[in-house]
């Protein structure tokens, strides 16, 4: 009686480690930090070589989501530095238009400054908006409900967020988690994440503008949806050029103040803006070198607060390590 009673305690002392082991083992996968890989070399052949460092194929009908950089503006990424990149994927440009005044806020304007900037004598090029919005869903419901896209997004199989690193009037720092955002917004969406869920309305939305730090938890939940909804088939490059205190969206840009620092890219959107914005917090200024105006713009705007956000809702982790891929670090 007495050995049976022992070997049923036993019994169960193993299956109770046994059931313990899958969850202790996925605390540790998710306390590892996330993988952000870096060049200093700012050229095709470097966005090239970077994506490939990442091991992830982009595979099938692949959108490569930039920013088309407002009329006026110079400091976008040019159709000559992602040409490479873009070739080798076999990709298609996408963007939507803007909710706000200016050459991209209509179709016809849009396509005229694409033209302009040179994009589509290169590369195929969508405007994901121009046949209409579509709802995808939206985890945290906080504030948006859902997250209103361009309707030629559900066209792909993949994405690559390839976004421009700078500062931002509204946002205080423009990286993949906005590109993500309120770039593959259409412009009703753009409205919706602007004033929080309040309207998707543009020409309304500029009277509702959210309190910052809703803006910047609506931000965090459309990256989100759109990350869910190419289930992981994502990934998310960094360029740190020509780092303005504003916008690709600008039509008339301060003039950079912060010397390039390189290409950064990551599986995971929030590592990869947070070891960005470390960067340019931890960078030591010089001559002709000054970070102090972008970190005066994103902290004015409490831009890092998306990363903490996005990290609270689970699109990403803030804990990364840096491989040099100049030194195979």
């Amino acid at each position: 009686m007495k050995k049976s009673i022992l070997l049923s305690a036993l019994t169960l002392l193993v299956c109770l480690y046994a059931c313990a082991q899958p969850k202790v083992q996925a605390e540790e996968q998710q306390n590892e930090p996330s993988k952000v890989y870096f060049t200093k070399e700012i050229s095709p052949e470097s966005l090239l070589k970077i994506y490939k460092a990442l091991g992830v194929e982009a595979k099938g009908r692949v959108a490569v989501k930039i920013s088309t950089g407002e009329a006026g503006n110079n400091n976008y990424l040019k159709p000559t530095l992602i040409r490479k990149l873009v070739e080798d994927v076999k990709g298609t440009i996408v963007e939507c238009n803007t909710a706000y005044a200016g050459m991209r806020n209509t179709f016809e304007a849009h396509w005229q400054t694409i033209h302009d900037h040179g994009f589509d004598s290169i590369f195929t090029v969508v405007l994901m908006d121009e046949k209409g919005d579509m709802k995808i869903p939206v985890k945290d419901q906080s504030h948006i409900k859902y997250d209103i896209v361009g309707k030629d997004l559900a066209n792909y199989d993949f994405m690559i967020n390839l976004a421009h690193f700078k500062g931002h009037a509204m946002g205080g720092f423009g990286g993949v988690l906005k590109n993500q955002s309120i770039g593959v917004a259409s412009s009703a969406g753009k409205a919706y994440i602007h004033s929080a869920g309040v309207t998707d309305d543009p020409e309304e939305c500029w009277g509702k503008i959210a309190e910052q730090d809703d803006f910047l938890e609506s931000m965090a939940s459309a990256a989100q949806a759109v990350a869910d909804y190419f289930k992981g088939n994502i990934i998310y490059i960094n360029v740190m050029n020509n780092m303005s205190v504003d916008c690709d969206c600008d039509g008339h840009p301060a003039e950079p103040m912060l010397k390039d620092m390189g290409i950064l890219a990551s599986t995971d959107p929030v590592a990869l803006d947070q070891a960005c914005l470390d960067k340019v917090f931890t960078h030591t200024s010089a001559e002709g070198d000054d970070e102090k105006p972008l970190i005066e713009r994103i902290n004015r705007q409490h831009g890092t607060y998306i990363t903490d956000y996005a990290e609270k809702i689970g699109l990403g982790s803030k804990n990364y390590t840096i491989i040099d891929i100049d030194n195979n670090n």
